[in-house]
């Protein structure tokens, strides 16, 4: 039996969804946790095979006709699904009653779903089911809703009524739907204090899963990018480029390290955008690499601070901690994920960050240099995070707070996937140049 005629990419969305019934049965958050690892390893399996099986030639074995891998999305897929089963992974004993395993795992079959889909019409509606989730866990943890309800309320009204308006034919009535839309799912600014207000009220684990698969830039390339008009993407550019500069600058400044993360990832998030705005081969190869770099290295940078703060509780930036005596693994993960995520030479977002500023010095000098500027900042937020947090004084303890086996793992296979593709990028590259290729093709097709 060829094993690659299995619809893998469908188990994989149905399999966390059969896991959270046991989950949700559990009275035992240990037991809990057991079938969470189990459920969210076998769904990264089948991810895997899905993008080994697309990536081999074979073809489709897609049971329903709507579930299948393309060029854009198929590492996308197993890279959600592994960041998944790293944070059930990382999750610490003493956590494990307030992490909601259930939303973990609805999360994450969503999510696989909506990164399997190609018609406009399920991905809407899955990016409005991806909200219900948060939705409950903050009801369930006694915060306030408000600020995520509205600019989520706003996000998929807009997003259905730009869809419709599109269908009827006026093209520039949607594509201003379609801009908001996304401007507000990604967090430009002004659009951006939902973000930071889900870090301060959601558990981090979850958050870290709401914002780092980066499904509002999904959105932007399957329901914007191939049928908008000029000025659309030019708006999205310009408000992204903004957002870019002003969210590292923020970050660089954060007395909390939630507040740090959120801005920091904002920043790269906005990068992205720009990227697609550009809409040129190189530009669009670097967004697209530079999409893949920062759901990684910014996933496990941030399970790195999660992991920190499962042992020492919130922490600040307004003094020197000096936890690396207690934590040097951590510290070295820490480390080694920021420095990917600003495109350190080795990396894999060095070549992701190399062939955006390209794509952007080609179309315009300013635009690179502000894109330098906005990666700069990052960097000097990232180092500076780093030393407050584990120089500068000695933290004593009468416990052992190393690292531990499950997050050793974790950390170093997510840093072996982003030296690696740093020191070996070629074939990284090559599937996003022919995914920019794909999407080009189709906005030139539509623009006919």
């Amino acid at each position: 039996m060829n094993p690659f005629m299995i619809p893998w990419l469908q188990l994989a969305v149905l399999l966390p969804l059969v896991g959270a019934v046991p989950v949700l049965m559990s009275r035992s958050s240990q037991v809990a946790s057991r079938w969470t690892l189990a459920f969210s390893g076998l769904a990264f399996v089948c991810a895997f095979m899905a993008w080994l099986g697309f990536y081999t030639g074979h073809p489709d074995a897609s049971l329903w006709g709507i579930l299948s891998v393309d060029e854009l999305s198929a590492p996308l897929v197993p890279a959600v699904a592994l960041l998944h089963f790293f944070t059930a992974l990382m999750t610490a004993r003493i956590r494990e009653r307030q992490f909601s395993f259930v939303g973990l795992l609805v999360g994450e079959s969503i999510k696989l779903a909506t990164f399997g889909c190609t018609g406009p019409t399920l991905i809407i509606a899955l990016l409005a089911l991806g909200v219900v989730p948060m939705f409950v866990e903050l009801k369930m943890r006694g915060k306030s809703t408000r600020v995520f309800s509205i600019h989520m309320l706003v996000f998929i009204t807009l997003l259905v009524i730009g869809y419709l308006t599109n269908e009827v034919g006026n093209r520039s009535l949607a594509s201003a739907m379609l801009l908001i839309a996304i401007l507000v799912r990604c967090g430009a600014v002004p659009l951006h204090t939902w973000v930071v207000d889900l870090f301060e009220n959601a558990s981090f684990g979850t958050a870290l899963m709401m914002i780092t698969p980066l499904t509002g830039v999904y959105a932007a390339v399957r329901l914007v990018l191939p049928n908008a008009e000029d000025w659309v993407l030019q708006s999205i550019g310009i408000l992204s480029l903004i957002t870019a500069v002003y969210t590292a600058g923020l970050a660089v400044v954060q007395e909390d390290t939630r507040r740090f993360f959120a801005y920091l990832f904002l920043s790269h998030a906005s990068l992205v955008l720009v990227g697609l705005e550009l809409h040129t081969h190189l530009s669009l190869t670097g967004a697209l690499c530079l999409w893949f770099s920062v759901m990684l290295s910014l996933g496990g940078f941030g399970l790195a601070l999660r992991a920190l703060e499962a042992r020492f509780g919130r922490l600040s930036l307004t003094r020197y901690h000096g936890l690396y005596d207690q934590s040097p693994g951590l510290a070295l993960a820490f480390m080694l994920m920021g420095l990917a995520a600003v495109g350190f030479p080795g990396t894999l977002g060095f070549i992701s960050a190399e062939l955006l500023i390209d794509g952007a010095i080609e179309e315009n000098l300013l635009l690179g240099l502000v894109i330098t500027l906005t990666t700069a900042l990052n960097g000097i937020a990232i180092v500076r995070a780093y030393f407050l947090l584990f120089t500068g004084t000695t933290h004593q303890s009468t416990i052992p707070l190393g690292i531990t086996t499950r997050e050793r793992i974790a950390m170093i296979s997510l840093i072996a996937i982003v030296l690696g593709g740093g020191l070996m990028p070629q074939p990284g590259v090559v599937t996003r140049h022919h995914a920019a290729d794909e999407v080009l093709a189709l906005r030139l097709i539509v623009k006919e």
